[in-house]
């Protein structure tokens, strides 16, 4: 029988949602309730996984907090409860995912200093300490481990180390990067680190994950701003009866079962990230070849998503690059550059050489059908 391809899913170069294994999103065809023994087991069983790949379950003195909504609702989780009512918190910038924390930050009414500099450009310890010494009142800092905004890396071991010399609390935004691009939570001294479950483990959006060091959490309590997002009583919550306090994702909780089963058996964070980076090895050399110019300098950049310069010829459109490029079933996003048009390419998810060889023929095709052609640079 001859499969139509409208019937198959798209494939998703973007850095979340991604393309999900068929084993993740059949784990979803079941019903359990919220108190179910077995679900409790579960939610705890995924806790545990979460502190063993970051390394600190054996160690302790860590915690992982599962919070409802997308990754930028436990970012703002962590915000509004960690920051005392007359603390400020200072935010390194180099992307629109650090703008976000920022702007979260202003919203709830936390006095917010913002140390900036370009996309293209990472936070280096320097800069951070630099930033403390203009800003002596800063209780927090945050940074962006990958800046999804381009794929840059920023070397957050490097200003964990000046920001816990400065006697400062950390919050990590790791979205893209945790269970992937290594990171010492301990050595860093990173207090707090926020991440999602449908990036790296390739599960579906849903809830995210907070790893909370337990003394800087337990000096959180009372701060909170938010009764939903309160992750001291969302931990205590947890820790007493297992249960959530309010009604979980149970569904995409299943589904991080099976995708935790998945990154394990394929080798945890080493095996995954050997994947990804063939994966935009793959990108690299078939948009080299096509005449496309990457926006960051190599060794900035990570294995999670690229972002490319669009083509200086007249009859380049993204939108219509785009919409052609999904009519052949490839996803593959828009940049969020403020100096520069730019396109981004994610090469995560359940996404093999094979499947971006399979895009760069698109894209040539594509580009033809624009009357653009290879080499349009």
């Amino acid at each position: 029988m001859t499969t139509n391809p409208q019937d198959r899913d798209k494939i998703l170069f973007t850095p979340g949602p991604l393309s999900t294994a068929r084993a993740t999103k059949e784990a979803m065809l079941r019903d359990l309730g919220s108190r179910d023994a077995e679900f409790l087991n579960i939610v705890r069983g995924i806790r545990t996984k979460l502190l063993n790949i970051a390394g600190v379950a054996q160690s302790g003195g860590f915690e992982a907090i599962l919070m409802q909504g997308s990754g930028t609702f436990g970012v703002e989780s962590v915000i509004s409860s960690v920051l005392p009512r007359d603390g400020q918190l200072l935010v390194l910038i180099n992307g629109a995912y650090g703008e976000r924390i920022a702007h979260i930050a202003r919203v709830l009414g936390v006095q917010v200093a913002e140390d900036n500099r370009l996309e293209n450009t990472p936070v280096t310890p320097s800069a951070a300490e630099a930033a403390l010494r203009k800003h002596p009142e800063a209780d927090c800092v945050a940074v962006v481990h990958c800046e999804t905004t381009t794929g840059l890396v920023n070397p957050v071991a490097s200003i964990g180390a000046v920001v816990k010399a400065a006697g400062r609390t950390l919050i990590v935004d790791a979205m893209s990067s945790f269970g992937v691009l290594p990171l010492d939570l301990e050595a860093a001294g990173v207090d707090f680190l926020i991440t999602s479950a449908n990036k790296c483990f390739e599960g579906v959006p849903g809830f995210a994950v907070i790893l909370a060091r337990t003394s800087s959490l337990l000096a959180a309590e009372g701060r909170a701003r938010s009764v939903c997002l309160d992750i001291h009583a969302q931990w205590r919550g947890l820790e007493s009866s297992g249960q959530f306090r309010f009604t979980p994702p149970t569904h995409a909780m299943l589904a991080m079962e099976s995708a935790l089963e998945a990154y394990e058996a394929e080798g945890g964070a080493t095996g995954r990230r050997g994947r990804y980076e063939a994966n935009q090895k793959t990108l690299l050399r078939g948009m080299t070849r096509l005449g496309f110019r990457t926006y960051l300098n190599p060794i900035h950049q990570s294995c999670i998503i690229t972002t490319f310069h669009y083509p200086a010829h007249p009859n380049f459109s993204f939108k219509v690059f785009y919409n052609l490029l999904n009519d052949k079933g490839f996803v593959i996003y828009p940049g969020k550059l403020t100096h520069a048009d730019c396109f981004r390419i994610g090469t995560v998810g359940q996404v093999f050489p094979q499947d971006v060889e399979a895009l760069l023929g698109a894209i040539e095709q594509t580009l033809s059908e624009m009357d653009v052609g290879v080499n349009p640079s």
